[in-house]
């Protein structure tokens, strides 16, 4: 699958926010294979596409963040106490399709470069058409942890929450 422009989901008929007008249409929804996933191409940026049993349809980075490849369309969509994931083909991890945070590393580390989140692509399902923000939300992040001295200050060391990049996280 192939279009001109990774999850907020949408449900047949609805508008979920962050759409606008540089959203790009992907496909027909009826075409998306139910509790599977495909893979589109937006530009240069390739998002993996899941339809679920509900009809919502959820957008999210294609590339793997611990294995760096474009293999995340090839996952296995599942449930996490009602919330729609994704577990990556590679090894395993499990992803929120609504928010992209890793709920399950499987004993891993994602690769140099990539946080262990997927992007999260607003998705729109208008008249049947599948349409897709070729630009990411920027990918949920913990919140921040104060110091103990209530400086105000964020939290140094290995408890401390990692702040991500977009720019590095651009698929290419």
């Amino acid at each position: 699958m192939s279009a001109e422009t990774t999850a907020q989901h949408a449900t047949p008929g609805s508008r979920t926010s962050g759409i606008t007008d540089a959203a790009v249409r992907v496909c027909l929804a009826r075409d998306l294979p139910v509790e599977r996933g495909a893979a589109a191409l937006l530009g240069t940026v390739q998002v993996a596409l899941f339809r679920l049993a509900d009809g919502s349809v959820h957008a999210v980075q294609q590339v793997d963040p611990f294995s760096g490849a474009n293999v995340m369309s090839r996952g296995i969509v599942g449930t996490r106490s009602g919330e729609p994931t994704v577990a990556g083909p590679m090894y395993k991890q499990v992803y929120s399709l609504h928010t992209g945070e890793c709920l399950e590393r499987a004993g891993y580390e994602p690769v140099a470069g990539h946080e262990p989140r997927l992007r999260v692509h607003p998705v729109e399902v208008r008249d049947g058409v599948v349409l897709v923000e070729p630009v990411a939300r920027p990918a949920v992040l913990p919140d921040v942890v104060l110091d103990p001295a209530g400086s105000g200050g964020a939290a140094d060391g290995p408890d401390a929450p990692a702040v991500a990049d977009d720019a590095a996280q651009d698929v290419k």
